[in-house]
This record gives C-alpha cells, structure tokens and sequence, in this order.
C-alpha cells in the first residue's frame, strides 16, 4: 500500500478554501493519510510555498508549518489542529514567521501552490530544540520510509 494524503477541504491541485487562509480564519485544513508502512515511528508533516514571493519569479519556499513526532497510529489532522487538537506526542517546529503552528495561504501576489508533505519516517525525531525545516529535514535523512503530497492553490481575491 502507498502511502496516501487527503483533505476534505480540498482536493489535490484545487483551490484551498479561505477559511484555512489569511483572509479567513486562517485554521489549518483537516488532513487525512492511509497507507502508513510497517516500521513507521513517526510522521513529519511540512506545509511549504515553492512560488515565494511572485510565482512567475520564486526566489525561495516559504514554510507555512512543520509538524514531526506524530505517532504512526494517527490517520489524520482535524481542522485547526494546529491551534487546539495536536496529538498527544507530535510536536510542532517553527514556520517562517519564526513561531509554532500553522499559518495558511496568504500570497502577496498570484496563484501560489501550497505543498503539503507527510513523511513516514523509521525514528523518533524527539525534541530538539526549536525545529524549522531545514533542521526537520536534516534529522529526517536516511530515515524517510514513505512520502506522500497534497498540493492545494491560493490566490488573494
């Protein structure tokens, strides 16, 4: 089975609604997996924006939020989780806006994709520190079982 990531806020390369956006109430979306392989430790959970700041120009990826240590028997996210129903255990690394927790769609100019990444990985990543994807992804190498993404669109009307 192949590792697989939904929501039922969206489908994969659709519009992401408002509500999970800066001109909504900005609650990250529900997000559901299946397909967690044997020898799962943990997932790790990255919410990126390739397109920063002008998708016709990116000059970088910008992190909207960074989720690890989520037990392999966790099959989903409810909205806002971020804000009120983390599960016991995972913890939450820092975005670009250098704070814990999800931030959601809020480009400054064009339709940006937002890349939704579950990793299941083979480890524990534990607690080190105040994580950002760069350092996620490095304690995450060689340990990666299984990826899946969910990419969603954002334009500001």
């Amino acid at each position: 089975m192949t590792l697989r990531m939904t929501s039922s806020s969206f489908d994969h390369e659709s519009e992401i609604p408002v509500r999970h956006t800066c001109q909504g109430a900005d609650a990250s979306p529900p997000l559901a997996w299946s397909g967690v392989p044997e020898g799962t430790k943990s997932l790790a959970l990255v919410v990126d924006d390739p397109d920063a700041p002008d998708p016709r120009a990116p000059k970088r990826t910008w992190v909207h939020w960074v989720v690890y240590d989520i037990p392999p028997g966790v099959t989903a996210l409810p909205a806002n989780a971020s804000a009120v129903a983390m599960p016991p255990g995972a913890r939450q690394g820092l975005n670009d806006w250098h704070a814990t927790g999800y931030r959601g769609p809020c480009p400054p100019i064009g339709r940006h994709r937002y890349v939704h990444k579950l990793y299941a990985l083979d480890t524990i990543v534990s607690d080190l520190g105040k994580v950002d994807k760069t350092t996620l992804e490095h304690a995450m190498k060689g340990h990666i079982l299984a990826q899946a993404t969910l990419i969603g669109t954002y334009e500001k009307a």
